[in-house]
């Protein structure tokens, strides 16, 4: 385990849908009852990606500070790159669950925050490595997603969160979806309806996607679903929320390439690849400490 935190210091957003600002509060006052010698600051968001910056300052700073993401699976995916933005530091970090789906708080956490904040010790957790091309990495804490997981995630963006509202968007998503074209290795294409890497067993707040992955074993679960007709893509859905799938193939390492362009969830952010890119996910085992 890594040496105890020096500093607290809690990200959130204040024009969030959620109540992430009063969490920041209600954290920084119980932390400040037990342990008043310990230092808890509050540092709001003013632009999207801004708690990448935050995270990266403070992780620059010397110290052991923890940097707590008052958010859902984006936000704290912000703080986690900024934390490996910035190699040998002694930063931690933890999500004070305040979004959305909340998978990553969901599946990990073993405690409330402020009872592993002062309690426990800071412990190494793998994340997921990203490469396109030779761009420099990007890291995931949870699940990164090709195919149908990112199209669906884009249009509830569009249509708006929200269960009922969700659930119609979803609908609306799966039956427009087409299959996208991937290429494992040189000549071996599959039209693909889904993949997705994850390091965390759940995702989408009801959907089970492995039986046996966890953050720490130092390899991930590849969820690799063929395209198929709509009926077996929705049988295949059912499982996932009602049994789950299952055992599935782990590895640490996987390569492949985007026939087309095609979008990609990361932590419950949406981004695009272009056509003819070369996609690495690998397992940077231990790569960030973290309190849960």
């Amino acid at each position: 385990m890594a040496e105890p935190i020096d500093s607290v210091l809690v990200v959130f957003n204040p024009g969030s849908t959620g109540d992430a600002d009063v969490l920041a509060e209600q954290l920084r006052d119980e932390l400040g009852a037990a342990r008043p010698e310990l230092a808890v600051r509050l540092v709001p968001t003013e632009y999207a990606g801004h708690a990448r910056v935050i995270a990266r300052e403070a992780a620059s700073a010397g110290g052991r500070p923890l940097i707590v993401s008052a958010s859902g699976d984006g936000g704290y995916n912000e703080v986690v790159n900024g934390i490996m933005d910035v190699p040998g530091t002694d930063a931690s970090a933890a999500v004070l669950a305040a979004g959305n789906a909340n998978d990553h708080d969901r599946v990990t956490a073993r405690r409330p925050l402020a009872e592993a904040i002062l309690d426990g010790r800071p412990e190494p957790m793998d994340l997921l490595e990203m490469h396109r091309d030779d761009d420099p990495p990007h890291y995931a804490h949870s699940y990164i997603g090709f195919g149908l997981t990112p199209v669906v995630a884009l249009q509830i963006e569009k249509g708006g969160k929200g269960s009922i509202r969700e659930v119609i968007t979803t609908v609306r998503a799966f039956w427009a979806f087409t299959p996208f074209e991937v290429e494992f290795s040189r000549g071996d294409r599959r039209r693909i309806d889904n993949l997705v890497f994850a390091n965390i067993g759940e995702m989408a707040k009801v959907a089970e996607l492995s039986a046996t992955s966890r953050p720490d074993d130092g390899r991930f679960e590849v969820v690799l679903l063929e395209h198929r007709p709509k009926w077996k893509q929705l049988w295949v859905a059912a499982r996932a929320a009602f049994s789950g799938l299952g055992r599935q193939p782990a590895t640490s390492d996987f390569r492949f390439t985007a026939c087309g362009p095609m979008p990609v969830q990361i932590d419950g952010e949406v981004d695009e690849v272009a056509g003819g890119t070369a996609i690495r996910v690998r397992c940077a085992a231990g790569a960030l400490n973290v309190v849960r």
